[in-house]
């Protein structure tokens, strides 16, 4: 089984370069209308699949993405390895905006949000101790080699729900904390694809300070919006250098940190017993086991 990149693109990264033969595909979700079609293509002959996380129009708030369709639309297609670009605050002074981050660790404050694919007659619970691909990640860091830009290996990213930025009072307390960098869409995107059996690396694009920072006060969007710009074009870069990386790793093994079987025993369900409709519904994210 030959590895399958897919990309699913955030705020300023609506396409990626180098991309050849695409078209954009209607995938359907049993788990309702993911963000957008598929956009699938090759760069120099490795298949790559890109998704706007918010939309080609950009109209989608973060709590409204459906992140189980998303997914699930992903893992339908053929999906093995997964980077999620998205935009972020951060909370360390060497962690400045243009600097990518290559998150390793969440704390996930969201609450309005659909979290697992298993909610309807079936439990299955997965371990997301290192909710992150160790070695996907070891790859997206050797890409950013090629990128004169400073990137992060590890960060802890605080996901909250949004759309609003946060108070002084909530950046102070999650500086405290120790987090990195602050985002809203990196949960429940993360735990997803390891309920996916998907390997999973996010790439964090630093905009800000957040508010915290004494020095650079509160968020402003205008700043933000010039910094996407940069972001964007080395994201582009990014993704483009990671495709020959990959392709030297495409014979698919198991990953070594267990990303592509997350749910060998995570499924407390008798799957004889599982609503033969909820059974069709997981097919994608659970057939491998289900069919056992």
């Amino acid at each position: 089984m030959k590895k399958v990149l897919g990309i699913i693109g955030g705020s300023g990264l609506y396409n990626i370069d180098g991309l050849e033969n695409e078209q954009w595909v209607s995938v359907e979700s049993a788990f309702g209308k993911p963000s957008d079609d598929v956009l699938i293509g090759e760069v120099e002959g490795q298949k790559v699949l890109f998704m706007p996380r918010h939309g080609r129009e950009h109209n989608i708030s973060p709590s409204k993405i459906n992140y189980r369709a998303n997914i699930d639309v992903m893992k339908r297609a053929g999906v093995t390895d997964l980077v999620s670009i998205s935009a972020c605050g951060s909370f360390r002074d060497h962690m400045a905006p243009c600097d990518f981050v290559i998150v390793d660790q969440f704390i996930d404050r969201t609450f309005a949000r659909e979290k697992t694919f298993f909610d309807e007659s079936v439990v299955a619970r997965v371990s997301v101790a290192h909710p992150t691909c160790g070695g996907l990640s070891d790859l997206v860091m050797e890409a950013s080699k090629g990128i004169s830009i400073k990137v992060h290996k590890g960060g802890t990213y605080l996901a909250m729900e949004g759309p609003q930025f946060s108070t002084l009072a909530e950046s102070n307390l999650y500086h405290s904390w120790g987090c990195d960098v602050i985002g809203m869409t990196n949960m429940p995107e993360a735990k997803l694809a390891r309920e996916a059996e998907i390997c999973y690396c996010p790439v964090a694009m630093v905009t800000d300070y957040d508010s915290w920072h004494p020095e650079h006060g509160e968020v402003d969007v205008n700043e933000i919006r010039k910094t996407l710009g940069l972001n964007s074009g080395n994201a582009r870069r990014l993704v483009k250098n990671l495709v020959p990386i990959l392709k030297k790793n495409n014979d698919r093994h198991p990953c070594v940190q267990g990303c592509d079987h997350a749910l060998e025993y995570a499924l407390l369900s008798d799957p004889a017993k599982i609503d033969p409709t909820v059974k069709s519904k997981i097919s994608a994210i659970a057939g491998r086991v289900l069919s056992k």
